[in-house]
């Protein structure tokens, strides 16, 4: 069965474009003009993943990226949002409601299909070899279920997170730079722009961390990038 992917956009001739390129991948594509109709289409077809504008009628981008997260159902669906330019802010704050990536307006549909690609293959995907529990000091990661307990207590991570966070315990004391990681955990180059990379790791510490500011675990390495410092 191909991949379903659900298009929240109010733009048609947007629309119109993202179905086209996605369609001629094999992909299936439905969509919705409106924050709520996409919500409600959401849950209804549970989508493979959700492409997202944030500047919607009825309801905005920001608010159903965040109900979405909040939702046990929808919760793991991996979801790239469409930002413009000048919408930079709103754009770091998609990324911390639990969005996985972002395009810029005006893009290109190429680029967008490589993202597409990218984020539905990093979703889920658990390679035989690794092994099926991860632990280091605090934090336990149960790869086959996809759960991850601090101190003992579950926590909620978006699919990017959790892929950032166990290449980071499969990796303890290796210092990653910015660009690896866009590489690796996106599957292509942002052209230097590696902000996501700092707004997912200030979510992980904010979930992993007893004091976000002052990081036990996921360390600044100035210069390079992150690292993991674990037991």
């Amino acid at each position: 069965m191909p991949n379903t992917i659900a298009i929240i956009e109010d733009e048609q001739n947007i629309v119109e474009l993202v179905k086209y390129n996605l369609d001629r991948e094999g992909y299936r594509t439905i969509s919705a003009n409106t924050g709520k109709k996409g919500l409600d289409l959401v849950h209804q077809e549970l989508p493979d993943l959700v492409i997202l504008d944030l500047m919607l009628p009825e309801l905005d981008g920001i608010s159903v990226c965040k109900q979405l997260r909040a939702d046990q159902t929808t919760k793991s669906i991996p979801i790239i949002i469409l930002t413009a330019k000048s919408e930079e802010a709103d754009r770091v704050l998609g990324l911390e409601m639990g969005a996985d990536d972002y395009v810029t307006k005006p893009f290109s549909p190429r680029e967008l299909v490589a993202r597409v690609r990218a984020v539905l293959r990093r979703s889920g995907n658990v390679d035989e070899d690794e092994p099926e529990i991860i632990e280091n000091g605090e934090i336990r990661m149960d790869l086959r279920q996809h759960i991850v307990k601090v101190r003992g207590e579950e926590i909620e991570l978006t699919p990017k997170e959790f892929d950032f966070l166990k290449l980071l315990l499969l990796n303890p004391g290796r210092a990653f730079t910015r660009e690896f990681l866009l590489e690796h955990l996106w599957g292509y180059e942002y052209f230097g722009d590696t902000r996501t990379v700092d707004v997912h790791v200030r979510r992980l510490r904010q979930k992993i961390e007893t004091n976000a500011a002052d990081p036990i675990y996921l360390e600044t390495v100035r210069g390079v990038g992150y690292r993991f410092r674990g037991e």
